[in-house]
């Protein structure tokens, strides 16, 4: 028989509400223990907490040079001179010191002898330009006369370039004229290109 008491015990332990069992439960951000109801309980699970997302490092970016603009090349009037086998590049410029280099040295220097000297600036002093322009050379080849010819023969090409008015006068010079002649090659069995050997008699 069942006492009163029993029953009682019964009637409280029906009364009283089911625990809830936490039940772990593997997400994205890691294992967390989430409370979960047992069955026949009405309810959801808890979801997990959401994590505010990482801050990006701010990207830093290299300050920027502000290059100056470089400088405009000056403007020359370029010509090629030749005589026999010396060659000289001629470079004609307005802006500068005015002087002629040869092979960077001034033209009085490196042709020594006075003639070549004046053989060589001889285009310049018939335009009565002499003191008017900054000339660069560079000649290779062919003797001291021969160099001293060819910077004439390409100074005088480099002054029609910039004036063509200049033409009539260094034509009639004869300046602009290439000297085509040229030492004629040795040949074998003589001295020179055509001196033979001396012939002996006796």
């Amino acid at each position: 028989m069942r006492t009163k008491k029993t029953k009682i015990k019964k009637a409280e332990k029906k009364a009283k509400p089911k625990r809830i069992r936490k039940v772990k439960t593997t997400t994205r951000l890691g294992t967390r223990g989430v409370s979960a109801p047992r069955e026949g309980l009405a309810g959801r699970p808890r979801p997990p907490a959401k994590r505010a997302p990482a801050k990006k490092p701010k990207k830093i970016l290299p300050k920027l040079k502000i290059e100056k603009p470089e400088p405009k090349p000056e403007r020359y009037w370029e010509a090629l001179g030749r005589r026999k086998t010396a060659v000289a590049r001629v470079r004609l410029l307005t802006k500068g010191e005015k002087e002629i280099l040869v092979n960077a040295k001034p033209y009085q220097q490196y042709f020594s002898d006075v003639e070549s000297s004046q053989i060589a600036s001889a285009a310049l002093r018939k335009m009565k330009s002499l003191e008017r322009f900054r000339i660069i050379s560079k000649i290779k080849g062919g003797g001291v006369k021969a160099q001293a010819e060819a910077l004439r023969h390409g100074i005088a090409r480099a002054l029609v370039k910039f004036n063509p008015d200049f033409r009539r006068k260094l034509r009639k010079s004869g300046y602009l004229t290439r000297d085509s002649r040229m030492r004629e090659r040795k040949k074998f069995g003589l001295k020179r290109a055509r001196r033979a050997p001396q012939w002996k008699k006796r």
